[in-house]
């Protein structure tokens, strides 16, 4: 029996505002968070995303408290990351009402960091975000699948190999990948199948596809290349297509969902 297909909404905020742009610059207003997730639950999402992207160098306390008002008005697991660095980090999101909590940059630092959230709370509430892009196979910057793993909102080369860091990070305990498509996001374009099929060739934990959703049909894509659940952010935010219609798309294809 295979596990049902989730769809998630993502909410990236700043400075406690939904906003959304193309390969994360020009970020135009979305709307209230709290509001947003209200109405994303009711329209069936399985679960929330809830990506605090100016976290690492912004105030906290806002989102501690858009968190305990969003966990308050949703049912659904909600994940949170952005500025994640520490076992205590996880701890005062997860008391503020996250399910899950999400990790990126800290992770890449100090990759210990994954078995020592793992070992404490339990592999289930911990997802690795990877912002991943094309490199080259060979020559400067060349890594050997192809894919790097990017800091910074994708601006920045990790220098190491995202398939290869997928891979290391299921045997440190990860529960789940985020695996997000910096050259896609924000595009409407499509997930990138490639690097969905590459990561699942080396891992056996849940993946969730980002970036680049535009239509109905390019969703059932995205599960087909390995991924078990999808991910968007505009196309929702924006109204060009709901959770219900991505449900029955994926439906259609003969897919599982909730």
């Amino acid at each position: 029996m295979s596990l049902a297909v989730r769809v998630i909404p993502c909410l990236d905020v700043d400075a406690g505002r939904v906003v959304k742009g193309v390969n994360f610059v020009d970020l135009v207003d979305a709307g209230d968070p709290v509001e947003m997730a209200r109405v994303y639950d009711a329209e069936g999402a399985d679960e929330l995303t809830f990506l605090d992207i100016t976290a690492s160098s912004g105030d906290r306390a806002t989102t501690y408290d858009i968190v305990r008002q969003t966990a308050e008005q949703v049912f659904i697991p909600l994940t949170v990351g952005g500025g994640v660095r520490t076992v205590d980090d996880v701890d005062k999101l997860l008391r503020a009402g996250a399910d899950k909590v999400g990790i990126n940059t800290a992770a890449i630092a100090r990759p210990e960091v994954i078995a020592e959230i793992s070992r404490r709370f339990g592999n289930q509430v911990l997802v690795l975000s990877v912002d991943a892009r094309r490199a080259p196979t060979h020559g400067d910057g060349a890594q050997p699948s192809g894919f790097e793993v990017t800091t910074h909102g994708g601006r920045r080369s990790a220098g190491i190999d995202a398939v290869e860091w997928v891979r290391r990070a299921g045997e440190l305990g990860v529960g789940e990948i985020l695996l997000n498509s910096m050259d896609a996001d924000g595009t409407r374009n499509g997930f990138d199948v490639e690097m969905i099929s590459a990561v699942r060739s080396v891992t056996q934990v849940p993946l969730i596809a980002s970036g680049g959703a535009g239509k109905l049909e390019h969703f059932p894509r995205a599960i087909e290349a390995g991924a078990d659940a999808v991910l968007a952010a505009s196309v929702f935010h924006f109204g060009l297509m709901t959770v219900g219609q991505v449900k029955q798309t994926l439906k259609d294809a003969g897919h599982v969902i909730r």
